[in-house]
């Protein structure tokens, strides 16, 4: 028996799926929070570069006759600058996370070693399954 759906109903259904949502949310907010970094390396650290160190466009540098180096050059310095930004928010985001979580509680033990054998047992045995010795009791 055919699909009834149609062309148009499988479209509806496969944009409405949690995980395309979420992807395209993504996809909006990194564009965005892109445009944020490369602001800042091309306009706030970039010039601070510059006064430092002098011009921070290697454009003009050429190899030969016409090989560009100084755009490739400019281009992983970028690349750089934009992974260094990126890893500082990110590390500045995760420090403010973990500050504002709360800590993980953690979970009661359910087993315990045997003073004989050295076992793993239950933590409510009252004899070893393993060397059938008698446990003292628990305080």
């Amino acid at each position: 028996m055919a699909d009834k759906k149609g062309l148009i109903g499988e479209f509806k259904e496969f944009i409405m799926r949690g995980n395309v949502m979420d992807m395209a949310v993504g996809v909006i907010i990194g564009g965005a929070f892109g445009g944020i970094i490369s602001s800042l390396v091309e306009d706030i650290l970039t010039p601070i570069i510059g006064m430092l160190g002098g011009n921070p466009d290697f454009s003009s540098i050429k190899i030969g006759g016409g090989i560009m180096i100084g755009n490739f050059i400019n281009a992983v310095l970028n690349f750089v600058l934009i992974g260094l930004c990126m890893f500082l928010v990110v590390k500045a985001f995760n420090k403010a996370k973990s500050v504002t979580e709360k800590p993980a509680e953690e979970e009661a033990p359910t087993t315990k070693t045997c003073p004989f054998c050295k076992s793993e047992i239950p933590i409510e045995a009252t004899r070893c399954a393993h060397c059938t010795s008698e446990l003292p009791a628990e305080e």
